[in-house]
């Protein structure tokens, strides 16, 4: 989960452990891709906000993820932003926020019934 709100954060991140997700936590799209450098193998999902500090946005580091780690699913969400063309990878998915629980297990189980994710 990548997100600079801690709230937002920590919400997403009790939906997805309440869902029988385990997670790791990113402020910025700098840490979630030295995240994934160190433990990609683990990772099934990439969830992430767009509008964050750093060098990248959510956006960019949906293309890099994809490209990089293809076997990672990804889903986009902002509550002001919104993808144009090429903002992010095709198979990703976008929710906008405010999310519910019910918004978000049911993208993830779109991308496990779309990609095959293992999901851990």
């Amino acid at each position: 989960m990548v997100e600079d709100d801690g709230l937002i954060r920590m919400d997403a991140v009790d939906i997805l452990e309440r869902a029988g997700y385990a997670t790791l936590e990113a402020q910025t799209a700098d840490q979630a891709l030295d995240l994934l450098r160190r433990c990609h193998q683990d990772v099934s999902v990439l969830f992430t906000d767009v509008r964050m500090p750093g060098t990248q946005d959510g956006f960019s580091l949906a293309r890099e993820t994809a490209r990089t780690y293809p076997h990672i699913a990804i889903l986009v969400s902002s509550g002001i932003a919104r993808p144009v063309l090429g903002d992010m990878p095709d198979q990703a998915h976008f929710i906008e926020k405010p999310f519910s629980a019910r918004i978000v297990k049911r993208h993830l189980q779109q991308m496990i019934d779309e990609n095959g994710v293992k999901v851990q």
